[in-house]
This record gives C-alpha cells, structure tokens and sequence, in this order.
C-alpha cells in the first residue's frame, strides 16, 4: 500500500511579488521533492533555485528541533559577557519561564519583532504579523512593523505622491510598449523575467537603470549605469525635459493632480546637465529617455523593492520617480503606471485586519523606527524580546549597536527553523518553529490567493507562531485574543473579504487551491488615490506638515575621502537576506555561494593590488568584514556591491534614523527603516590558491 502523496502548496523563500506555486511530494510523512506547480497562474511551474532549494529544509539536520534554554548568558564586564550552556527542556518548561517572565514586568517591556525570515510562511497574508499584532494590541507590548527592514523607505516615498498600488506582471507582459526596469533585480522576483520577455516577445522596449549589471540588465535593450543613491536627480532631470519640451498630459494633471504649477516652477533647477554630473548618465541619455517615456503611454515602471531605497536619500528616489506617471497621464491605463514590486498592494487587493477596535493598551508604544527601538533595548525599556522569523543581528543596519543594545535585554526568545547568530550570541530561549509543510496558511499575489495546507505532522519540538501566541495568551489571560473555533477559522476570518470573494480554505482546496483576487490588474484603476486630496500630489502638504521637503528633491550623498567607496548591498538568486542561517544550513544553496563576493571595478581594485579571488578587508570607522574580491566592469568605480545577509556584514553600516518617528507612522506600513549607507575601502589581505 503507497503512503505517497502530492500536496499542492506555495514556495516558502519570501519573493513577493513573484510567489511561486509548488508540488509537494509527501511519502511515509517525510518530504522526498518539490517542483513547481504547472496549474499555478502566477508562477505557472516556474521554481527558482531557492524555491527548489527547500526540499532541504524539512528534514534537514541542522534544523532547530529541539526547544532550548540558556541560564546565565551573560556576565558583563566591559561589555564582554559569556555564555552558559544550552539545555534541551520541554515546550511546557519553556512557556512557565516566558510567562514567568513577562509576570516580572509591565506589559509595555515585552517587545516582538518578526522578520520575513525561516519562520515566517504566510508571506501576502501575513497572518503571523495579524496575530502577533493583536496580542500586542490586547496585551499591552510592543510590536514593529516588518515591512522597516524591507520595502518601507521606498513605500514612504511613493505614498506621499499617491501612487502605492502597482499593475500585475501579466498586465505588463500583455500590455506594456516601454518597461523601464528602476533598480528592480529580478534575481529578487525572478517570475517577472517570463513575463518580460513575453513583453519583448511581443516589441516591449526594455531599460535598465541601476548601480550594476543585473539579470535584468542580461534582458535590456539599454542599459544605464547610475550612480549610489542618485535616482531622484535622473527622475528630476526626465521631469524638467518633459514639462520644458511640453511633453507631459495636461488634461490629466487638471484632473488628477495636485501642485503642477509649483513643480514648474520647482523643476527649473533641475536640467539634464544637472543630473548628469550627479548621476554619471550623460545628458543626451537622459533627455533621450525622458522623450521616449512620455511618448508612450503605455510605459511602465517596475521600481527596485528594497535595496534601492536602503540609503538616507533613498525615499526621494521613490517620491520622485512615482511622479513621472503623474505628469505623462500613464496612470490607471493598461500597461503603465508601476510594475510589479516587493510589497506592494495592487487594485482589488484586501484582507480582514484581525486588530481589536479600541486603541493599543500599550501605556508607552516605543515607534517603528530600528533607531527607536535600539536605543530603547539600550535604555533598558525591553526586558523581555520576542523574535520570530528574523535573524536581526544579520537584518539590521549598525549591528554593532544592536549587539550591545540586545546584550542589555534579559530575557530574549527566538523562533526560528535554524540557528543564527542572533541565537548563538544573545537568546536565552529557543524555541523550534513549525517548516511550511508542517502547518495551514496562505499566501497572496497582486491576483490571486493561495491555499498551504498541511503536508506532514510537526516535527520534533516544532509549533508554529499561531500556536506559540494562543498558548501564551491563555498563559497570561489576555481575553479575546483567539476567539475563533480552530487555526482555520482564524484564516478564514481573515479571507473573508469582497477582494477575496469571500473565499475559504475548504472551497480553494476543491479548486486547485487558489481563488482569483476581483483585481483588474491595473493599478488606481478608479482614479482615486491614497492621499489627502484624493489625487496625485505633487506638492504634498503631508511632508511638509512633518518637517520634509514637499515637493520631489534630491538630497546629496555624501562622499568620504577617507573611505572612498560607497558600499551597497543587494540580493542574487541564490539567496534571500539572511535566510536559513545566511543559506549554509542548506547544501543546495551554500554549495551555489558559500563565501561573500565583493563586486569591485578593475580600476579601484587596480589602484589597490587586488586581483579576481584575493581576500580582501573591507573596512570603515564602525568596524571591519572579510570577503573574497570579485573584480568586474559589471559595476562603475567608486562603488562596490555584495549580497546582502552575510553575518557581520552590517558592522559597516550607519543605522541613523532616516525620518522622524511621527513620519514612520503615516501610512499602514512603516517607513523606520534606518540607513545602511556605509563608504568604506578595501584592501588585500593575501591570495586564495
């Protein structure tokens, strides 16, 4: 008798917006392969490395199974402290010491942080965020929002504009003439690249604008190499050869716009020739691309999601290209607007919020900001952390400071697949989380939602978030905090929304285990938008009431003669932020990059004695970090790039608060992203053989 089956489910790696649909191949309760699911309408059998790479996890044997404890992890001296040993302990044990010791303290010092990270497997519906959120909300703790680590800055920039929502990679393949691929890796939503080349199958133009030669360069017409952090002078540059040469759509700017007369005259500043010493673009290029964009209505912009706007400046990259739809009228029509990007909500999209309807019954709510809440850790108001599906020390910028800052909270839980170095160096308790074949979710697309259901039986001490958060609250009375019959009650609440259809759990897995979003899959296709005035702003009075600039501007980035290169990070296809501890714990990807790579130009390398494959030292006034050089033309001088995610990688970047925390706060998501600029230089430390 077979005991084989085949389970329909999604991917786990976190790619949004390109979540690929997977088969899962179940025998005797153990996961033998995975493949990509041919009846999946987003990402129809496509499934990158990464996604294949996560047959290893399940039953992998460095995979946290195993609920542990640490008396006496640290003994300060000179801010030097030492480890005790882990002890295995039951589940039971470990939730009497976490409620014992949240009775110690106020509710308002429990804070809990979640990451897009190993644990997290409910990526677009984010129902683990949902739950931990409300157990906040009626607890009294603290909790931040994910989206700081990733696409926030970005998102803040486009909201201020009002155009948030962003087309669906089928509308682009179908419809879009110009695609102008802004930062956008697809490395980082690797299903974009069949639909653009069906795009260009059909006469698509494609260009590139970023710091480096991409995969997706590997697919344009034409390639712009641009300098760090100066995406907002190119914008602002394409902006005044469109007004200058009456190019732009004045019937729907008086329609649907606001502030076009300030920005005339705001624009002036800001010619070709301006941009052209900033960004490294010529000024031909740029007027050439500035025409070619308002030609064509149906010109797209898919905006890089997170590495792009990582830097102090890096939301006025985003308020200003969202600008350029505003003033061609390429909004609202098929094939324009914004493309397909990280984070971003798309027409007819929605979900049940799960949040209780009186305020937080957090007495002092410490802001959304990585600033914020490292300096609170610093001052002592967290006494006790909860960290679910992120290795922070890997995430977060200036992780010198954080390090000190977490080593001053006494009590700290970890929920995670595999160790990292946030539980090697400062948890107290870890406690095993449940792989995404080891319990029900969804994910969701910008047009469809998708079933996960349960492949094979938790492992070992294995529990998932919903579980870990309903026995504490139960632990510590927290009423009203689950109040549906079952886990998939609970998600079925959370579907039950008009974007949805309403649809449940039980009627998508009697239909191929997706439910088609009531999306067009064109972005504001009413014309209304998020903003106070209910257009696209160009002038906006809600920047201006928190002290930034109102309208679209570039801010300089500073250079440093001491440390000359300006260091960016960014992501590849063979990994995914600090995932599965940096991508070692499993073989298939760690096999593919196992050392960190420095993408550095022939000239720099060559003014410094580094040859392809030396180990080098890169280094600044924060701290110092190993790698490997991988000398390139694929990047200009001056500026060097490596994968993000590598342990200690963040000992070099700044972690300065980019906007004000009464700015974080303004939209759904938070904007409390810190800065990870960082200039550094490099030098050889010997050869590799």
């Amino acid at each position: 008798m077979t005991t084989k089956k085949t389970v329909r489910t999604m991917c786990p790696m976190n790619c949004h917006p390109t979540l690929c649909g997977m088969q899962v191949v179940v025998d005797n309760g153990k996961v033998v392969s995975v493949a990509g699911d041919p009846d999946n309408p987003d990402s129809r059998g496509f499934l990158c490395v990464r996604g294949r790479a996560a047959a290893e996890v399940p039953h992998n044997p460095s995979r946290l199974l195993q609920t542990l404890y640490r008396p006496d992890r640290r003994i300060r001296s000179d801010k030097e402290y030492t480890r005790g040993d882990w002890q295995k302990i039951t589940p039971a044990s470990a939730m009497q010491k976490l409620v014992e010791q949240l009775q110690s303290h106020p509710p308002e010092q429990f804070g809990i942080w979640m990451g897009h990270g190993d644990a997290a497997t409910n990526y677009g519906t984010r129902i683990g965020g949902l739950l931990a959120r409300r157990f906040a909300h009626l607890y009294g703790s603290q909790w931040w929002h994910p989206a700081m680590i990733c696409w926030g800055l970005g998102g803040f920039g486009l909201g201020l504009t009002g155009l948030a929502e962003v087309h669906s990679m089928d509308d682009m393949a179908e419809h879009s003439e110009l695609i102008l691929l802004w930062g956008a890796n697809l490395d980082s939503q690797p299903n974009t690249a069949p639909r653009l080349k069906q795009a260009k199958k059909r006469g698509a133009k494609v260009v590139a604008i970023d710091i480096r030669q991409t995969s997706a360069t590997a697919q344009a017409d034409q390639t712009l190499l641009i300098n760090p952090g100066s995406d907002a002078a190119l914008a602002l540059a394409m902006m005044q050869v469109i007004v200058k040469e009456s190019l732009h759509d004045q019937t729907f700017i008086e329609k649907h716009t606001t502030g076009f007369e300030n920005l005339t005259t705001h624009l002036q500043q800001y010619t070709a020739e301006w941009a052209s010493a900033i960004t490294g673009i010529s000024a031909a290029s740029i007027e050439q691309l500035a025409r070619a964009y308002a030609a064509q209505p149906a010109a797209m912009i898919v905006l890089g999601g997170s590495s792009m706007h990582k830097s102090a400046n890096g939301w006025y990259g985003a308020r200003a290209v969202s600008c350029l739809p505003a003033l061609t009228g390429s909004v609202a029509i098929a094939g324009g607007g914004l493309g397909p990007r990280h984070g971003a909500p798309s027409h007819g999209q929605g979900l049940q919020h799960l949040q209780p309807e009186h305020p937080t019954r957090c007495v002092s709510v410490i802001p959304d900001q990585m600033a914020a809440m490292t300096q609170a850790m610093l001052d002592g108001k967290i006494q006790t952390l909860l960290l679910t599906g992120t290795n922070m020390l890997s995430s977060f910028a200036d992780s010198n400071r954080l390090r000190e800052a977490l080593s001053n909270v006494p009590f700290i839980v970890c929920h995670e697949l595999f160790e990292n170095e946030t539980i090697r160096e400062v948890a107290d308790l870890v406690i095993p989380a449940t792989a995404w074949v080891e319990q029900t979710g969804c994910k969701m697309t910008h047009t469809h939602v998708y079933l996960m259901d349960q492949a094979i039986e938790p492992q070992g001490d294995a529990q998932s978030l919903t579980t870990l958060l309903q026995n504490l609250a139960d632990e510590l009375s927290v009423e009203g905090y689950f109040p549906w019959l079952s886990e998939e009650h609970m998600i079925n609440a959370v579907l039950d929304h008009p974007a949805t259809g309403h649809v449940t759990l039980e009627q998508m897995r009697s239909a191929k285990g997706h439910q088609a979003l009531q999306n067009c899959g064109i972005a504001h296709a009413d014309l209304t938008f998020p903003t106070p005035s209910g257009k696209l702003e160009f002038y906006s009075d809600a920047a201006a009431k928190l002290g930034l600039p109102p309208m679209p501007e570039y801010s300089d980035v500073k250079r440093d003669k001491q440390y000359p290169l300006v260091f960016r990070q960014g992501r590849t296809l063979t990994h995914f932020h600090g995932f599965y501890d940096h991508g070692r714990a499993l073989p298939a990807l760690n096999k593919l990059d196992d050392t960190p790579m420095l993408w550095i130009s022939p000239d720099d390398s060559a003014q410094r004695g580094i040859a392809d494959r030396d180990t080098i030292r890169l280094f600044n006034q924060r701290g110092e970090f190993t790698a490997h050089a991988s000398v390139t033309d694929k990047i200009l001088p001056g500026t060097v790039w490596m994968r993000d995610g590598w342990e200690g990688i963040n000992r070099l970047t700044d972690g300065s608060a980019v906007v004000s925390d009464d700015a974080t706060g303004i939209f759904a998501f938070s904007a409390g992203q810190a800065s990870f600029d960082a200039h550094i230089d490099v030098e050889r430390v010997d050869q590799i053989s």
